[in-house]
């Protein structure tokens, strides 16, 4: 596949950019200089399901020395090795930098080719501030606005031109898609990094460095493939102060709505903290599988009764949520990494079940020969049931009483009798009443 790798310094509108060509929000765009540390990739059609790689980078910046500047720097060194084609984006507005010659003079040494991608440019002033840039060196120059598609065509055009013997069609990756969420610093990237065997995310010990919903395919030698989603840590939101870290929440959240499977990841130090249950609630709010993953596990070791005492405590705090599978792991050292996927493929096949009506409706029987329910001296009727959907699985029952007035605890019963009877009892399961015509 083609790449086409953006890099620039800070708030030059990289961002905006990426998501402009690959036609979804899917980078965070912030005025706030250093909002993309890590790097996100996506695909951009030309023609007829063909196209290229897009890979959005960090800032880069001389005058930082800081860590996320320095990792930032391996990434792009990285990226630059594997990629076809750079656009070194810089800002009209602002003008020429010394930061732009600097990062002119780092690409001539890696004989990438090169299209500077004047962005920003949204009145006359600006198109006449465009010649200066041309003291940069660089032959293949275009001036564009990212935020208002301003010659966006004309550059695509450019891309395709240099890459044209190069293009492949847009691959469709039938994945899993798995959310890794949690709170800061849990481990959350440490975890997806032991996963694919390599660090892709960027790890550090400073709380939120993943700003990003950042997605990394994983292909296994049989074939199989996941979609690994690594999410900001999501914090209360009385104590979220910067706005770019209440977008990255935002972020995560709609996420979890359009994935698969989550893995909620909590720490060992700490057990099951009150956010930790404010976010199960999203999950079983919205129906979502979930395996909840105990990280730093290998810090209770050796410490008595401390991992029972754990368990034990764990079991107690969720039992607002009884079916959710527990596995304790350490991302750091590598325990419990391979049973996570095959967990994965189990909770998968629950999540995916489809039972045929005829079982349905004789679970029903049973259940309507032992059981009665009364509501307001009227006895409920149960008349069949229907699954009329999976991920979540999703059960209609037709009764004789308006949904509205049934209560709660009607419905708790009959999900977890479906529950416990047809094999879903690691997976939330939805019931719907409905009133029979």
């Amino acid at each position: 596949m083609f790449k086409v790798l953006i890099v620039g310094r800070p708030n030059v509108g990289k961002s905006t950019l990426f998501n402009t060509l690959i036609g979804e929000r899917k980078a965070i765009v912030e005025r706030s200089p250093g909002v993309t540390r890590d790097f996100i990739c996506g695909y951009v059609e030309v023609e007829n399901n063909k196209g290229f790689m897009l890979i959005d980078t960090g800032g880069l910046s001389w005058e930082r020395e800081d860590f996320f500047s320095q990792e930032i720097f391996k990434r792009v060194e990285l990226l630059l090795k594997e990629s076809s084609l750079v656009l070194l984006v810089v800002d009209a507005k602002e003008g020429l930098t010394s930061e732009d010659f600097k990062i002119a003079d780092y690409l001539r040494k890696t004989n990438r080719e090169t299209i500077l991608v004047v962005n920003k440019v949204e009145s006359r002033e600006e198109e006449e501030r465009v010649l200066e840039f041309y003291r940069l060196g660089f032959k293949k120059l275009i001036f564009i606005s990212a935020k208002n598609r301003k010659n966006i065509e004309e550059l695509k055009e450019q891309i395709k031109e240099v890459g044209k013997e190069f293009l492949e069609e847009i691959p469709e990756v039938l994945a899993k898609k798995i959310a890794v969420l949690g709170r800061p610093n849990v481990g959350k990237s440490t975890l997806i990094n032991r996963l694919i065997g390599y660090e892709r995310m960027m790890v550090s010990e400073i709380p939120g460095t993943t700003r990003d919903c950042i997605d990394v395919v994983l292909t296994l030698p049989n074939g199989k493939n996941y979609l690994l989603i690594d999410t900001p840590g999501i914090r209360r939101r009385a104590k979220i102060e910067e706005r770019v870290e209440k977008f990255s929440v935002d972020k995560a959240l709609e996420v979890l709505k359009k994935v698969d499977i989550v893995l909620l990841v909590i720490s060992a130090e700490e057990g099951l903290t009150h956010q930790d249950k404010r976010l199960l609630r999203q999950i079983e709010k919205n129906y979502k599988a979930c395996i909840l993953l105990v990280n730093k596990w290998d810090l209770l070791e050796n410490k008595g009764d401390a991992e029972k005492i754990m368990l034990e405590k764990l079991r107690y705090g969720l039992r607002f949520i009884p079916w959710l599978p527990v596995l304790p792991i350490s991302a750091l050292k590598g325990k419990g990494i391979k049973k996570i996927l095959p967990l994965v493929e189990e909770i998968y096949s629950q999540y995916s079940l489809r039972v045929s009506t005829s079982l349905l409706n004789r679970v029903l029987e049973e259940l309507k020969g032992k059981y009665t329910f009364t509501l307001e001296n009227r006895k409920l009727k149960f008349y069949y049931a229907t699954q009329v959907d999976i991920r979540p699985p999703t059960f209609v029952i037709f009764v004789n009483i308006s949904p509205e007035r049934i209560p709660l605890q009607v419905e708790k019963f009959f999900r977890n009798q479906i529950k416990t009877r047809l094999g879903f009892t690691q997976v939330p399961v939805k019931v719907i009443f409905r009133l029979r015509d």
